[in-house]
């Protein structure tokens, strides 16, 4: 059975020894421990190991077929999206291509649009090749550990090496092939070592994932919750939104942008669509504040009101939990004219948006006006039932909540072990029991 050991060097503090001192040396990549190396990433791949995909008339949109040998795209093979359909070629066509083929344990790596994002090839997959937006990296797995290059090429301080070798460095732009393929990474001496490192931030991608699962599945239950409890009931109610609730449009001076209407250290939160989180709630604090001068040309609303995005990500809804003015792209709901529980209404008011995004072209509401808002139908219980449905459905939030905040905890913890891991601030050690 195999262990692993922790040796820590944090007695050692690099930044105040000379170089080679106290079991640390100054590199290119910064302070590593002396037994360890620098190389480049070509070094650690076989030969021909990284590979770009095809340009020009090699993968032209008439060589693709309907099944076939696979075309790897970045929606596919990077972020697994399969919605969208595949690309394939024909056996003839792929025989000129077989220099981008991927194989199992080959890495992708994305290089054109959102740079830098990294998977690896499962043992099952299908046979298939690379399309311009990717490159094939092989790593020589003899002498180095795959799991430890893809947990350093996913740090962060790597990625950000990463952006620097774009052309231009904007992640927009391709990766430059010649300095990528310099891109300097440090290496524990040992293969041993590498696979020691590799296994503790694996086990914590593990324990991250199972907490990404069960978030996943508990939202999938209150998605189903909600649409079950929001369901007309024998005895409910059915109005227009506008025989229900008061609502306008919040306000801001022209033109937007103006020093002048901001005060960044005394003003009033100034609440935007960007200020509208997810959970029905603002965000803890507002992207702009107020001044004194604007707040006359804008809408004050009290803690407690409820808000409506009307213009960008539209139908985020959210309880006020502080005073503050709001901007023309939300509707503040002034008043009820029918007895609400405003949670209830917020959950209507969410999913009916749910509903009509399924409608929509591409499952997004491009735009919304009040006058139309006015004329949505909901359908309600009396209150008491309001009520009950409301605190079941916010329970649920709670819950999903305090598992983000482990998840986020996580995470935290992962890229701390990355920071010690990575740079030998603290050595693990493998064993045979």
């Amino acid at each position: 059975m195999k262990t692993i050991k922790t040796k820590s060097s944090n007695q050692v503090n690099p930044k105040n020894q000379g170089s080679n001192k106290g079991g640390f040396k100054q590199t290119e990549v910064g302070w590593i421990p002396s037994d360890w190396e620098v190389v480049k990433l070509e070094e650690i791949c076989t030969s021909n190991g990284i590979v770009r995909g095809p340009f020009g008339g090699a993968l032209k949109k008439e060589f693709f077929t309907n099944s076939g040998y696979k075309v790897y795209e970045q929606k596919n093979a990077i972020y697994k999206n399969e919605s969208l359909g595949s690309y394939y070629v024909n056996s003839s066509k792929f025989q000129e291509l077989r220099r981008f083929e991927v194989k199992s344990k080959d890495f992708i790596v994305s290089c054109s649009g959102t740079i830098g994002k990294i998977f690896q090839i499962p043992e099952s997959h299908e046979k298939g090749v690379i399309n311009q937006a990717l490159l094939k990296l092989t790593i020589d797995s003899l002498r180095f550990s795959e799991q430890y290059f893809y947990q350093y090429f996913q740090w962060e301080v790597f990625q950000e090496r990463v952006i620097d070798s774009t052309q231009g460095g904007a992640m927009k732009n391709l990766i430059g092939m010649t300095d990528f393929r310099k891109t300097k990474i440090p290496l524990p001496p040992t293969l041993a070592e590498q696979t020691a490192i590799a296994i503790a931030l694996s086990d914590m991608d593990s324990l991250i994932q199972a907490q990404e699962q069960l978030i996943a599945k508990k939202r999938a239950i209150k998605q189903g919750a909600m649409q079950e409890l929001l369901k007309p009931k024998e005895g409910w109610v059915v109005k227009k939104l506008k025989e229900v609730a008061n609502f306008r449009r919040g306000s801001f001076p022209q033109p937007y942008g103006l020093p002048k209407w901001y005060d960044e250290d005394n003003g009033m939160p100034f609440v935007q669509v960007y200020d509208v989180d997810k959970n029905m709630r603002l965000k803890p604090d507002t992207k702009q504040k107020i001044s004194d001068l604007a707040k006359g040309k804008s809408v004050f609303v009290p803690e407690g009101t409820v808000v409506l995005t009307i213009q960008g990500s539209i139908g985020r809804i959210a309880l006020t939990q502080y005073d503050a003015y709001v901007d023309r792209t939300l509707l503040i709901f002034t008043n009820f004219l029918v007895p609400f529980n405003k949670v209830f209404f917020m959950f209507i008011v969410y999913r009916l948006f749910q509903i009509e995004s399924e409608k929509a072209p591409g499952g997004t509401i491009k735009t919304i006006t009040k006058e139309k808002l006015s004329e949505f139908e909901i359908a309600f219980p009396e209150k008491q039932e309001q009520t009950r449905i409301a605190n079941i459905l916010s329970d649920m939030d709670t819950e999903i909540e305090q598992l983000e905040v482990q998840l986020d905890k996580y995470r935290q913890v992962k890229s701390g072990m990355m920071q010690e891991l990575l740079t030998g601030k603290k050595r693990l050690v493998s064993c045979t029991q």
